[in-house]
C-alpha cells in the first residue's frame, strides 16, 4: 500500500514538470479530439455505402431532424446520400461517399499529426527540465553524498534513467490524453447503434485487462534491478578508464574482464526476464482481442438472426468496425501500463537524487559579503563523519594577510579543517567566523566567492586553456588570464602549445604534465583574486623543477593575501606566519618554525623524518 502511494506522488511529480506545457498539451487534446470526430464520421460512412450496395431501394427522400447520437448522424448521412443517388444516380453517390471518405482520413491525419506535434513538445521540454533539475541537484549537494554515492550510478541517474521516463512515463501521459478520449467517443456511437451490445463489451473488456494487468505488477521490480545493474556497470566503466594505468601495471587485465563480464551477465539476465514480460503484452493483448471480437460477433449475429430490429446489417458492419479500431487504443492504454511500471522505476531512483538532503543550506536572511577585514577564526570546531570524530574542540585565528600552515600525519584533519570554510561541509559544534561573524550567516555564493582553491589533484576540464584559467569568471578578457597565467610561471609552456590559449587540453587536462596543470589551476586562482588562498598539498605531487617553478608561483600568489596552505613537504612552509600541527584531529603545537623545532615535538619529529628520507 505505502509503495503504491509512492509510485502516485511520484506520479503526480513527474506531472508537475508537465505543467508549465499545459498549452500544448491543451492543443493536443482539441487535435485528438478532432482527429476522433473525423475518425467516427469516416467510419460512419460505412452504413449508406453498404446500403447503396444491399439495399438500392432503401431511399430517405425526408431530411430527419438532426439530434447530437450516432443514430441522428447516420441517418442524415443516409438522407444526404439519398439526395445525391435521386438526384445524380448510384455511381455518382458512390463517388461521393468515397470522397467524403478521403477528405476525412485526410483531415483526420492531419489532426493527428498537429496532436503529436504539440505533443513533441511537452515531451522534449519536460525531459529537458527532470535533467535540468538533477543535474542542479548534483550541483549544490554536499560531498558527503558523493562519498556514498558511486560516480557511475549517479551518471545512469541523470541518463538512462531519465530516458526511461520519456519512453514509458511521458509516452504514458500521452496515451492517458488520447486513448481514453479515443475510447469513450467510440463508446458513445457504439451505444448509439446497440446499447445491448455495448453493454456486453463492456463486460468483457475489463476481464482482459485484468488478465495484462497480472502481469504488469512483477515488470516495476524487475526493470528496478536492471537499471540499478546497468548503473553498477557505468560505474565500473568510469573507474576502469580512470584507473587504467593502475590496471595495466598490476597485470589486473583478466581480473578486471570477469568482474565486468560477470556484472553484464547479471544485467543480461535481469533484462531478459524484463524484456520478455513487456513482450508479452503485445501477443497477449492481441489473443484477447481477437477473442473479445469473435464473442461480440457471435452475441450481435445472434441480435440480428433474432430479429432485433434495433441492429441492421450494415449497422452491425459499422459496429464491428469501429468496435476493432477500439482495441488498437485499449491495446497501447494496456501496454502504457506495462511501460509506466518501467518508468516509476526509474522516476523512484531520479527522485532519490531530487529528494536528498542538501545539509549545506543558505537561511533565507542571509548577508551578503564581498571582503573581509580581520580574521578567520574558528571556535570550538567540532566535526565528524558518521560516528567518526574528524575535529575535535578546534581554536585557530588566522589574520588578514597572514599565512598559516596545517601539518600533521595523514587523516589528522587538515583537509577536512579546510574544507569547512568555504562550506562544503558544516561544523557539528562550534562555528567558523569572518570578522565576528559566522559563516551560514553569509550567503554561500559571496562566502565562496572570497577564496580561491588549489588542490593537490589538478581539477581541470576538457576545454580550452584560456577557458579553464577563465572558469567561472564571466568577464574575464585575454589580457587577465595572460596576467594570471605570467603570474603562475604558465604563460612560456601555454605560448609552446600548439594553438597557445585555445588549445584544447583533453579530459582532466591529460595532454599536459603534472607541474603544468598545476600552474594552470594556480592561473585560475590568480584570477580570481581571492582574499583567501587556500592550497591543499599544491605541491606534493609534482617533480623537483615542476615544484620549483609551482612553488615560484605560490610565493607571488601569497604576497599580502590570507594564506591557508595544508603541506606534507615541510621545507615549503617554513617561512609561514604560523604552523599549526594537528594530531588525530586536535591542535597539538602551533607557532613558528623555529619555535617548533624548539619544542622537540611532534612538528620536530615529522621534520627529522622527512630529512632523513
Amino acid at each position: 500500500m505505502a509503495k503504491k502511494k509512492a509510485d502516485k506522488r511520484n506520479f503526480r511529480r513527474i506531472l508537475r514538470f508537465v505543467k508549465p506545457y499545459s498549452g500544448a498539451v491543451a492543443l493536443n487534446i482539441l487535435f485528438n479530439i478532432l482527429g476522433i470526430i473525423f475518425s467516427l464520421f469516416s467510419f460512419s460512412m460505412i452504413v449508406p455505402f453498404l446500403n447503396i450496395l444491399f439495399n438500392p431501394d432503401n431511399i430517405i427522400d425526408v431530411k430527419p431532424e438532426f439530434t447530437f447520437n450516432s443514430d441522428s448522424m447516420l441517418a442524415m448521412l443516409n438522407y444526404y446520400v439519398s439526395y445525391v443517388i435521386l438526384h445524380y444516380g448510384q455511381s455518382k453517390a458512390l463517388v461521393f461517399i468515397c470522397l467524403l471518405l478521403v477528405v476525412a482520413f485526410f483531415l483526420r491525419n492531419f489532426n493527428t499529426y498537429f496532436a503529436a506535434y504539440h505533443m513533441a513538445t511537452v515531451r522534449a521540454c519536460t525531459i529537458r527540465d527532470i535533467r535540468n533539475a538533477i543535474y542542479h541537484k548534483i550541483m549544490i549537494l554536499p560531498l558527503s553524498f558523493y562519498s556514498k554515492n558511486k560516480k557511475g550510478d549517479i551518471m545512469a541517474r541523470i541518463s538512462t534513467d531519465v530516458q526511461e521516463i520519456e519512453v514509458s512515463i511521458i509516452n504514458y501521459i500521452d496515451v492517458f490524453i488520447k486513448d481514453p478520449v479515443t475510447i469513450i467517443a467510440y463508446f458513445l456511437f457504439m451505444i448509439g447503434i446497440s446499447w445491448r451490445l455495448t453493454v456486453f463489451v463492456l463486460v468483457l473488456l475489463p476481464i482482459a485487462g485484468l488478465i495484462i494487468g497480472k502481469i504488469g505488477k512483477s515488470l516495476k521490480k524487475d526493470s528496478r534491478e536492471g537499471q540499478m545493474r546497468f548503473a553498477g556497470m557505468l560505474a565500473t566503466i568510469e573507474e576502469t578508464v580512470s584507473g587504467l594505468r593502475i590496471i595495466k601495471a598490476f597485470n589486473a587485465i583478466d581480473y578486471s574482464d570477469e568482474r565486468f563480464n560477470e556484472q553484464n551477465a547479471t544485467y543480461a539476465k535481469v533484462m531478459r526476464h524484463v524484456q520478455r514480460k513487456h513482450s508479452l503484452s503485445s501477443p497477449m493483448s492481441e489473443f484477447l482481442s481477437s477473442v473479445v471480437i469473435a464473442i461480440v460477433l457471435w452475441f450481435g449475429s445472434r441480435l440480428i438472426l433474432g430479429g432485433d430490429a434495433t441492429v441492421t446489417a450494415a449497422n452491425f458492419i459499422a459496429y464491428i468496425v469501429v468496435f476493432s479500431q477500439i482495441i488498437s487504443p485499449a491495446k497501447s492504454f494496456s501496454q502504457g501500463f506495462y511501460c509506466l511500471q518501467k518508468g516509476m522505476a526509474s522516476a523512484d531512483r531520479i527522485f532519490e537524487i531530487l529528494d536528498a538532503e542538501e545539509v549545506i543550506v543558505e537561511k533565507d536572511n542571509a548577508r551578503a559579503i564581498d571582503n573581509f577585514e580581520k580574521e578567520v577564526r574558528y571556535e570550538n570546531v567540532s566535526f565528524r563523519y558518521g560516528e567518526v570524530d574528524v575535529l575535535k574542540d578546534i581554536n585557530l585565528s588566522i589574520p588578514k594577510g597572514r599565512m598559516v600552515a596545517l601539518v600533521g600525519e595523514s587523516g589528522g584533519g587538515k583537509s577536512t579543517m579546510v574544507d569547512l570554510l568555504p562550506r562544503f561541509y558544516d561544523v557539528v559544534k562550534g562555528g567558523v567566523k569572518i570578522d565576528g561573524t559566522d559563516i551560514r550567516d553569509f550567503r554561500i555564493r559571496d562566502v565562496r566567492s572570497l577564496m580561491g582553491i588549489v588542490t593537490q589533484e589538478s581539477i581541470l576540464f576538457n576545454d580550452t586553456v584560456f577557458n579553464n584559467i577563465a572558469f567561472g569568471m564571466e568577464n574575464a578578457t585575454r589580457e587577465d588570464v595572460i596576467e594570471a597565467a605570467k603570474v603562475a610561471n604558465a604563460h612560456e609552456f601555454i605560448m609552446q602549445l600548439e594553438n597557445g590559449y585555445d588549445t584544447m587540453i583533453g579530459d582532466r587536462g591529460m595532454n599536459l604534465s603534472g607541474g603544468q596543470r598545476q600552474r594552470l589551476s594556480i592561473a585560475r586562482a590568480v584570477l580570481k583574486n581571492p582574499p583567501i588562498l587556500i592550497l591543499d598539498e599544491a605541491t606534493s605531487a609534482l617533480d623537483t623543477e615542476s615544484e620549483r617553478l609551482v612553488q615560484e608561483a605560490l610565493a607571488k600568489v601569497m604576497t599580502n593575501r590570507t594564506s591557508i596552505v595544508i603541506a606534507h613537504r615541510l621545507s615549503t612552509i617554513q617561512n609561514a606566519d604560523e604552523i599549526v600541527v594537528l594530531v588525530k584531529g586536535r591542535i597539538v603545537e602551533r607557532g613558528k618554525h623555529d619555535e617548533l623545532i624548539a619544542k622537540g615535538g611532534v612538528y620536530k619529529r615529522l621534520t627529522d623524518l622527512q630529512s632523513f628520507n
